[in-house]
């Protein structure tokens, strides 16, 4: 299988089931037209797979796109520590949803699925020190919503509705259910994509 993302989060989240991952992006510019988020990001996933199947048609390739929304705002990587410092502040004591869509294309075998998952997040009430201390620890720049659950991020997070590997990154219980129930895969197939 092809991950069509540089992400060594969602690297590692399916080298849990899936035995062989090569890594081939194409730079894809992260916008859509449509005006739904959930429709958003699902087209921008698509985009992402689209692009990297072109070249790799016999190939199963596998796109994602994750974002933060909070009071239907996206809160995507921030741009610097002021942003960072912004989006924590925001979700400070507050539920967000973490939400993933991904795309996996086989353009020989004309395979095609396109879903999401939604994961509600709830952060604990953040004091200053914490925020500039997190911040200060190098995560929250390369982050959507300026945080990672699955390292010192976690120490602002009171409780998650859902999907952990979601909020790390990818859906993989979903992603998996979706193989074995749309393409009938059983799961030695599965690990052997």
């Amino acid at each position: 299988m092809i991950l069509a993302s540089k992400s060594p989060r969602r690297k590692e989240i399916l080298e849990k089931i899936f035995k062989n991952i090569d890594i081939k992006t194409k730079e894809v510019e992260e916008v859509s037209d449509k005006n739904d988020v959930l429709e958003q990001i699902m087209d921008i996933a698509n985009k992402k797979a689209i692009e990297v199947a072109k070249q790799n048609k016999t190939s199963y390739i596998l796109a994602a796109d994750t974002v933060v929304v909070y009071d239907n705002m996206v809160l995507g990587k921030p741009q610097n520590k002021e942003e960072a410092k912004k989006y924590l502040k925001m979700l400070s004591g507050n539920t967000h949803n973490v939400i993933t869509a991904y795309s996996f294309l086989n353009i020989e075998k004309n395979i095609k699925i396109l879903n999401y998952e939604i994961t509600k997040v709830t952060f604990k009430k953040l004091d200053n020190e914490l925020i500039k201390w997190y911040i200060n620890q190098g995560e929250p720049l390369d982050k959507a919503g300026a945080y990672g659950i699955q390292e010192k991020g976690n120490l602002l997070v009171e409780k998650i509705e859902g999907d952990f590997y979601n909020v790390m990154g990818f859906p993989l219980s979903k992603f998996v259910s979706d193989l074995r129930e749309k393409l009938l895969y059983d799961l030695l197939q599965i690990e052997n994509l």
